[in-house]
């Protein structure tokens, strides 16, 4: 599923034009993006939570050519599923 065939089941479910629900969902996502890069934690209730870690540098090796090098640190965004999600996956 990507953002487009959300918006169209939003818009089916909810009686909003396709360019309003794509507006929405748009909106959302937004909003998640924009707290991450302010390093806060998104809880979507029943849902699950977003959350930015830190992965500090490292060292690796080129696959192509075996070198070591450094990898750069990072932030990554992550997502635990909310209990209810893992249940209903789960069966």
């Amino acid at each position: 599923m990507n953002n487009s065939d959300l918006a169209d089941h939003l818009a089916a479910a909810h009686g909003l034009t396709k360019a309003d629900a794509r507006k929405y969902v748009d909106g959302v996502l937004a909003g998640i993006v924009e707290a991450a890069v302010r390093g806060e934690e998104v809880s979507l209730s029943g849902f699950g939570k977003f959350k930015v870690k830190n992965s500090p540098a490292r060292e690796g090796r080129n696959p192509a050519t075996g070198a070591a090098m450094t990898i750069a640190a990072s932030n990554k965004l992550t997502f635990a599923p909310a209990k209810a999600v893992k249940d209903k996956l789960n069966g």
